[in-house]
């Protein structure tokens, strides 16, 4: 079975581990993140389980409207728990419905040999510069907790596969203790959900990471060179 099944099985039975909390929103940008990365990499493979299946919810919703699955299923649920649950039906049903040798074919995402050469991934450069200048395009609205979201998923794609993280991803792990230590927070929430605490609401909270991000490298260009003229 393929990968990414086993990984929604996974988020299934402890969202909190992945996604923070149980919402249909949150997994569509991780899923969107994971899945965006593999396809970057030329690793998502044919056949995998989510293939057809905004057409089949499109379909099962009698709708033509431009929507993502995941708006589509919160549109009927009533909540973003109800939307969250009922997804994982609808997927079950649409997999029972699903040609058996496109699941049992998959073989997953193998993991990358050691001498391949793998895309550059600059954090900042090619994922941020571009939400901040058009959060609406990837981001659907401003909302700093789809971009948190979006970025999880980028990052456990890279790390199934094996791809070493580069230098702009060891600089961004850092910026959660930074973030906790700014704030004198050390409860365990993610960068994501202290900004939003200290923010009006998603719009602000996404302005002030970008404000905060900016910061937050300048203080580590300034240590670097403090370091070479110490």
């Amino acid at each position: 079975m393929n990968k990414l099944y086993t990984l929604l099985q996974k988020i299934k039975e402890n969202p909190v581990m992945y996604i923070d909390k149980p919402s249909i929103t949150c997994l569509d940008f991780f899923v969107g993140g994971y899945l965006g990365q593999l396809s970057d990499l030329g690793l998502t493979p044919e056949g995998y389980p989510m293939e057809g299946f905004q057409e089949w919810i499109q379909e099962r919703a009698k709708t033509n409207v431009t929507q993502s699955w995941a708006g589509i299923i919160l549109s009927y649920s009533g909540s973003e728990r109800a939307a969250f649950n009922r997804f994982f039906e609808e997927f079950e049903q649409f997999l029972k419905q699903k040609d058996d040798s496109k699941t049992q074919n998959s073989e997953g995402i193998s993991r990358l040999s050691e001498d391949m050469r793998f895309p550059r991934f600059d954090i900042y450069n090619e994922i941020l510069t571009n939400i901040k200048k058009r959060p609406g395009m990837f981001l659907g609205r401003s909302s700093i907790t789809r971009l948190d979201m979006l970025l999880r998923g980028y990052s456990l794609a890279r790390r199934e596969v094996g791809v070493p993280p580069t230098e702009p991803e060891r600089e961004f792990e850092g910026f959660q203790s930074w973030v906790e230590e700014k704030y004198g927070i050390n409860s365990g929430q993610s960068w994501s959900k202290i900004i939003l605490f200290y923010s009006v609401d998603e719009h602000e909270a996404l302005q002030k990471f970008f404000e905060l991000f900016e910061e937050y490298l300048n203080r580590n260009k300034s240590l670097e060179v403090d370091e070479i003229c110490g």
